[in-house]
């Protein structure tokens, strides 16, 4: 059997996702671009697993409100063209008909031309909304072994929080074979291994690249199908007996640690992403942004190093348990427990704790932020609250969800009586 090394591969990140859960941060942008951690824009995760995994040529589809996610891709990810490698945003083309994708099934069918082009024998396809590191191939390696035409990465979950996710069944004489896909299911069987355990999909696939081509282009005719891959490619494979699963927990990451290894987090809603930032600002976060041996790319321009300086009248400044972004300056003021992105400033007097501050956010002088996010320009004025009363932040028409108050993208707040 020819080996994974000799197979050739392209990747395929699925990054049209629209992310209605973290309204208002994806009110102007798509999800796979919201900023994640100061510097990174989420993308990056999924992009820099398939760079580190050694697959170079890479295309991601996008769609909805895709312009700053377009924009982060083509000045950011730029490979050698020299020997052939490209990371390549591709935006729907309606080659198929008057219609944009209907579901991340019909993303791919219609845009067979990027494998008519490429002409691989594997693709990978991954999701682009995730933090988690994962060396895909050792996934495809796995793939190639099994003989299967789809292998879908899993995860191991609580069995208490299976009706959450796409459950993986697999036959216990074959633990490496699909059984059966189940949808959120309220009666799921633990593992053999892990009674307590199921496996839930990450969202991340291997196929054999005829096997691809024929069951998007046979979900492109059911008329009731959602074309979906998790739900409408992946049981076509199972019920052809031609899928593999691959255990999430098999994965090991150069670099990883038995803290860090298998860490993976879907940030879908605003408590998920702001509960993975603060994971950041613990003193030992379980996700390590330090591993060098696989780092997250990105690119965040050319900003100056962060600045921590007395205020004009001679005000101390404090700062804990945070990340500070090149660009930030802090000006007698005091931060705890919160992430400031690239350019932001915060003045003498102001406390901002527990918070996440995206690009060039002002924190005016005397001003608090407490348990918030406030995306890119949002400009505090001087002695204004924010986080402290939720029902003065709704009065004010901001967001206010699970104890968290949001505030969108430039968006303008009143100064204090």
């Amino acid at each position: 059997m020819t080996s994974p090394g000799r197979k050739k591969i392209l990747a395929i990140v699925l990054a049209g996702g629209e992310g209605k859960r973290l309204m208002p941060l994806t009110a102007d942008r798509a999800k796979p671009a919201v900023p994640f951690g100061g510097i990174y824009r989420l993308i990056d995760f999924a992009l820099s697993n398939v760079v580190n995994s050694g697959y170079l040529k890479v295309v991601v589809l996008t769609q909805y409100k895709s312009h700053s996610l377009d924009r982060h891709v083509t000045t950011t990810w730029r490979m050698s063209n020299l020997l052939g490698n490209y990371v390549t945003p591709v935006p729907a083309q309606q080659r198929v008909g008057k219609r944009w994708y209907l579901g991340s099934a019909d993303a791919i069918f219609q845009s067979q031309n990027l494998l008519v082009d490429e002409q691989p024998d594997i693709v990978v396809v991954v999701g682009a909304d995730h933090v988690y590191r994962m060396d895909f191939a050792q996934m495809v390696e796995a793939h190639v072994e099994s003989g299967a035409g789809c292998t879908v990465a899993a995860i191991r979950q609580p069995i208490s929080l299976a009706d959450q996710f796409g459950v993986i069944d697999i036959d216990p004489q074959s633990p490496d074979r699909i059984r059966a896909f189940l949808e959120k299911p309220t009666d799921p069987i633990g593992l053999p291994d892990a009674p307590d355990q199921v496996l839930a999909s990450m969202g991340n696939y291997v196929f054999n690249a005829d096997a691809l081509v024929d069951a998007v282009t046979r979900d492109a005719e059911l008329e009731r199908s959602k074309h979906d891959m998790g739900g409408d490619i992946v049981p076509w494979f199972v019920d052809r007996t031609e899928s593999a699963v691959y255990d999430y927990k098999d994965n090991d990451v150069p670099g990883s640690t038995d803290r860090d290894r298998g860490y993976w987090r879907d940030v879908g809603t605003m408590r998920s992403y702001y509960d993975a930032h603060m994971d950041l600002v613990s003193p030992l976060p379980v996700f390590n942004l330090y591993n060098k041996d696989w780092p997250i790319f990105t690119s965040y321009g050319p900003h100056p190093p962060a600045k921590l300086v007395e205020g004009h009248t001679g005000g101390s400044v404090t700062t804990y348990n945070s990340i500070l972004s090149p660009g930030v300056v802090v000006s007698g003021g005091s931060v705890s427990q919160s992430v400031l992105s690239p350019s932001v400033y915060v003045q003498e007097g102001a406390e901002v704790s527990d918070s996440v501050l995206m690009d060039g956010v002002r924190i005016g002088e005397g001003a608090i932020v407490r348990n918030a996010i406030l995306d890119k320009g949002v400009v505090v004025p001087p002695g204004v609250r924010i986080g402290v009363d939720p029902e003065e932040d709704r009065e004010r028409g901001f967001v206010v969800e699970d104890g968290l108050t949001v505030l969108a993208k430039q968006q303008q707040v009143p100064t204090s009586d």
